[in-house]
């Protein structure tokens, strides 16, 4: 029977974190919680105690005067665009984007996957007033959420499918939260965004001086936080930045470098507790039928909705073969294009990154939401389905 010693935990609590910890490290349990989180809100807001959620959700916390959903919009999802920012870092030292061939593919596929769904949105919606402030909701693809619909539908797949599609992921996501930075932050304040960049300089030369003080760097990235949300650029910003920032090198005494030492402590709590909350206060929306008929003849929903599903494979699809065509980039010769044509219709969940969009153009819109929900969930369904197919297709072409 274990003991608690003085001041600690028992072994097998912490034995217990620990476990908690390495299967959040897993895309497919990532992936679940997240859905069980929206499933959540759902239910509780769709119930009879649907006023108590609203109540919870706008709940003022803290001396900034912000609402739990915010503090989960730009504190906790800071903690997921820094994991971003790492694995930007870690592809661009060790993965895809090392090479320049390499990374082409997945590059120009996300860059044409943003581009194209913009433009298939304004589209549809043209005309409608305040139609253009949306643009960018349906350019986002959810790492958490497309990983996880990969791995549980088509883990047999070739090892260079995840590469393309978090490589993809990772790129569309940096794409965003520049896209959040340039068109979606409030009236900019000088002073704070030059304290925002002291800081982030302090970070990066405490990275290259090799310094490991754990407690130093939250507190860089905490002030570095504050500083960016005080000059009104969404703070998440800072994240993202901070994981960029991050020395990804080889370590010469055989250690994790900083970059995997900080992914393997950050993983967890950004899939098992910033995504899952923000998702839990974010997706809360009605769902009775006049709701959701909206989303078809509200022309800015189903913008969305087209942009998301239609938009994002033809974009990520049309970008690759573009490329592959005029010799920019090489595929795989472990893929074919009717796997890439599979994961760019997985492309198109977009939520988390959509979600926050979707409130930065349409504060509070319900109906934006709901079409974020809505083609997600189409997305997947259809990429699961041809992932399926593709299995099979591999494993009789396999057997003969």
């Amino acid at each position: 029977m274990d003991r608690p010693t003085e001041g600690r935990p028992p072994r097998s609590t912490v034995g217990y974190a620990q476990r908690m910890a390495e299967a959040l490290r897993a895309e497919t349990i990532g992936g679940i919680v997240v859905l069980a989180a929206t499933a959540i809100a759902l239910i509780w807001a769709n119930s009879p105690w649907g006023p108590s959620y609203d109540a919870l959700r706008n709940t003022v916390v803290g001396p900034t005067h912000l609402t739990l959903y915010e503090w989960s919009a730009e504190g906790l999802l800071a903690i997921f665009f820094f994991v971003a920012g790492i694995e930007v870092k870690e592809e661009l030292v060790h993965g895809e984007l090392t090479s320049l061939k390499g990374a082409a593919l997945p590059v120009i596929a996300a860059f044409a996957g943003m581009a194209v769904p913009a433009l298939f949105y304004l589209a549809v919606s043209w005309g409608t007033p305040g139609a253009t402030r949306g643009w960018a909701i349906p350019t986002a693809t959810d790492i958490a959420f497309a990983l996880a619909v990969l791995a549980v539908t088509a883990s047999a797949m070739p090892a260079a499918l995840r590469a393309f599609l978090l490589t993809l992921a990772v790129v569309d996501d940096l794409g965003a939260i520049t896209v959040i930075a340039l068109f979606y932050s409030e009236r900019v304040h000088l002073l704070p965004l030059l304290g925002a960049a002291a800081v982030l300089a302090m970070y990066w030369f405490l990275q290259r001086r090799r310094f490991r003080h754990v407690v130093v760097y939250a507190a860089l990235g905490v002030a570095a936080w504050t500083l960016m949300h005080e000059s009104g650029v969404h703070a998440t910003v800072a994240g993202v930045l901070c994981g960029l920032l991050t020395r990804a090198g080889n370590e010469t005494d055989g250690r994790l470098s900083p970059a995997g030492r900080a992914a393997h402590f950050a993983r967890p709590l950004s899939a098992g507790l910033a995504v899952p909350v923000f998702a839990f206060l974010a997706a809360g929306v009605k769902l009775d039928p006049a709701s959701l008929g909206s989303v078809f003849t509200d022309r800015i929903a189903l913008g969305v909705v087209v942009g998301l599903v239609v938009g994002k494979f033809a974009g990520v699809l049309g970008g690759a073969w573009l490329s592959v065509r005029l010799g920019f980039a090489r595929i795989s010769d472990d893929l074919r294009w009717h796997d890439l044509a599979a994961v760019s219709v997985l492309a198109g969940i977009g939520f988390t990154v959509s979600l926050l969009i979707g409130d930065r153009a349409y504060p509070g819109s319900d109906r934006v939401t709901t079409a974020v929900l809505i083609a997600s969930l189409i997305a997947a369904a259809l990429a699961a389905a041809l992932l399926h197919v593709r299995v099979q297709a591999r494993t009789r072409h396999d057997v003969l």
